[in-house]
């Protein structure tokens, strides 16, 4: 009898996900614990392992499919048999199956190289011929960035060769203009979709606007200069900008709480306490993990908290609990080189603060024009809930506790 291998609970409020890469393929040996396929959802990437170990049989979706709670995606032979696609395999060819399937003769068949479902689909987009592509996976598997690593490689002799041949000419014919006007076709993944759809929401359904402000960031500079090495020496992380923001952020909300609430049909829900979004920038698109009860954590935890998120965002291993929640998010576009922007909001939170680059900007001092380090902010609200004039006291409260960091420490 074989062992089922279903679409596992995905989480709190998540109910679909779409199949990535599979690890292992029909006909493979897996033990318990091996990584069989991945699954993308909404918010996180969930590992599906083997809990029995044998042979995987009979993978009823692919790459690209998407799938609901429960629902089958491959069986596990625990005897170890590889049945024929077609046809069941009787008692007495199995074993000759299994003998086959690893087969050093098999693997060396063109058909028959190891390549991830992901890596087949890129190469027979950019007709890339497989047998030119070396595997870095286990038993030299050819992955995704193994195809991709190969077409940077042929781009560059392919642009040489090229370059010399144009020449100023009459318009091209149609059949030469199509050659030269290629178009890629690439599925969406899951959360970019829903990344997409949650934005287009989040204007359509909120009265959203954005208000702006500028912070001296000198007063901040110093004290980071000041004492950066030995905060770094104590707590083992770099004393960054975010946490500066996150306790000003904190301070500004307790005193105009609107801005951390939400909308809850014909009620406002207002929030006592402070769950703070950090928004994060991963491959397959934005995140949003959250620094929980941040007005009883110190600078310290703070950074330490942020950067231990970021790595896990960089690396795919946000847990669902990781992003659940909030209820006012910051992001920073500065990082970037963004100047000044308008933050989307993150429903159902009613503010959105968005930082930027610092830029050393001639501004007036007592009558004097002096060159300071400035930084935009951007305060994206919902009017439904938050007028413009507690927003801009928002940012002017903020604005204060940035440009004073020691009244953080008594207002936070």
């Amino acid at each position: 009898m074989t062992i089922k291998v279903a679409v596992p609970e995905l989480g709190e409020s998540v109910v679909e996900a779409t199949v990535g890469e599979w690890h292992k393929q029909e006909g493979d040996t897996v033990a318990i614990g091996d990584v069989l396929v991945e699954l993308e959802t909404d918010k996180v990437d969930v590992e599906v392992g083997a809990e029995s170990a044998g042979t995987l049989v009979g993978i009823r979706h692919q790459t690209g499919d998407d799938v609901r709670i429960g629902d089958l995606l491959a069986e596990i032979d625990p005897d170890g048999a590889a049945p024929q696609a077609d046809e069941p395999a009787s008692p007495a060819q199995a074993p000759q199956t299994a003998v086959a399937a690893e087969s050093p003769q098999a693997e060396t068949s063109p058909d028959q190289v190891r390549v991830s479902p992901v890596a087949r689909r890129l190469a027979e987009e950019k007709e890339v011929d497989l047998a030119q592509v070396e595997g870095s996976g286990g038993n030299g598997r050819i992955t995704r960035q193994d195809v991709e690593s190969y077409l940077r490689q042929q781009e560059t002799p392919a642009a040489a060769e090229k370059e010399p041949q144009v020449a100023p000419s009459p318009p091209p014919a149609a059949e030469e203009t199509a050659v030269g006007r290629r178009e890629e076709r690439t599925r969406l993944s899951r959360r970019r979709r829903t990344i997409a759809q949650r934005l287009v929401e989040a204007q359509q359904t909120a009265a959203m606007l954005t208000t702006f402000n500028d912070v001296d960031m000198s007063a901040v500079i110093d004290l980071r200069r000041r004492r950066g090495a030995a905060f770094r020496e104590h707590h083992d992380v770099k004393l960054g900008f975010m946490s500066f923001f996150v306790k000003a952020a904190i301070g500004a909300l307790k005193a105009f709480p609107r801005l951390n609430a939400e909308i809850d049909g014909d009620e406002m829900v207002l929030k006592r306490y402070y769950d703070i979004g950090v928004a994060v920038g991963a491959a397959e698109g934005l995140v949003v993990p959250v620094v929980r009860d941040a007005d009883r954590k110190s600078f310290a935890v703070i950074e330490q908290e942020i950067r231990d998120l970021a790595q896990k965002a960089r690396d795919g291993s946000l847990a669902l609990s990781d992003l659940r929640g909030g209820t006012f998010t910051i992001t920073n576009g500065g990082v970037f080189g963004s100047l000044l922007s308008t933050p989307i909001l993150n429903p159902p939170q009613v503010g959105i603060l968005g930082l930027h680059r610092i830029e050393e900007r001639p501004v007036a001092r007592d009558g004097q024009v002096v060159i300071r380090p400035m930084m935009y902010v951007a305060l994206s609200y919902d009017h439904r809930l938050v007028d413009g004039r507690e927003a801009v006291q928002f940012l002017g409260q903020l604005k204060a506790l940035v440009e004073d960091p020691e009244a953080l420490l008594l207002e936070t």
